[in-house]
C-alpha cells in the first residue's frame, strides 16, 4: 500500500511544499529502496512455494506412473498363476493390483488438483516480477528528479543557491 501510494504521489506537488526537496527527495529514493529489497525477497519467498509445488506436483505424477506399473505386474502376475490353475495366488495378485490402482488414481487426483494451485501461484509470481519492475522504473523517476534537483540547486544562477557566488 505505501508502494502504491508512493507512486501515485505527485512529485512537484510534494517538491513544491517542502522546505528541503532534496532531503524529502533523497528520504523517498530510501523508501523505495527497501520497498523494493522488501519486493525483491517475496518474490523470492513464492517462487520458492512455487517451487515446491512443482516438486510436489512432479512426485504425484512420478507416484501414479510407479502405481500403474506395480498395478500392471500384479495383474499380469494373476493372469500367470490363473493360466496356471491357481487360482489362490491368482486372486492375491488381483487384489495387489487393485490396490495399486486406487493408489494410482489417488495419486494422479492428487496431482491434478495441485494443477490450479500452480497456476495461480505462477500468476501471483508474474505479477509481482511486474509490480517490481514497475517499481524501480519509479525509483529510476525518482533518483533522476533528484539529481535535477541538486543540478539546479548547485546552479549559481539558481534562486536559493547553495553555491556561493
Amino acid at each position: 500500500g505505501r508502494v502504491a501510494q508512493l507512486a501515485r504521489a505527485n512529485i512537484n506537488a510534494l517538491l513544491d511544499s517542502a522546505e528541503d526537496p532534496e532531503l524529502m527527495l533523497d528520504q523517498m529514493v530510501r523508501d523505495y529502496t527497501s520497498n523494493i529489497a522488501e519486493a525483491e525477497q517475496a518474490i523470492a519467498q513464492t517462487i520458492g512455494n512455487l517451487r515446491m509445488l512443482e516438486e510436489d506436483y512432479a512426485e504425484d505424477q512420478q507416484a501414479a506412473v510407479e502405481w500403474g506399473r506395480k498395478a500392471l505386474a500384479a495383474s499380469q502376475k494373476a493372469d500367470e498363476f490363473r493360466a496356471g490353475g491357481n487360482v489362490g495366488d491368482a486372486e492375491k495378485f488381483d487384489h495387489l493390483a487393485k490396490v495399486a490402482l486406487g493408489r494410482q488414481m489417488s495419486a494422479e487426483n492428487e496431482a491434478r488438483s495441485a494443477e490450479p494451485n500452480i497456476a495461480a501461484q505462477r500468476e501471483v509470481v508474474e505479477k509481482l516480477k511486474s509490480g517490481l519492475q514497475a517499481m524501480k522504473d519509479k525509483l529510476g523517476q525518482l533518483t533522476s528528479k533528484r539529481d535535477e534537483l541538486i543540478a539546479m540547486m548547485s546552479s549559481p544562477l539558481a534562486p536559493g543557491s547553495r553555491v556561493p557566488r
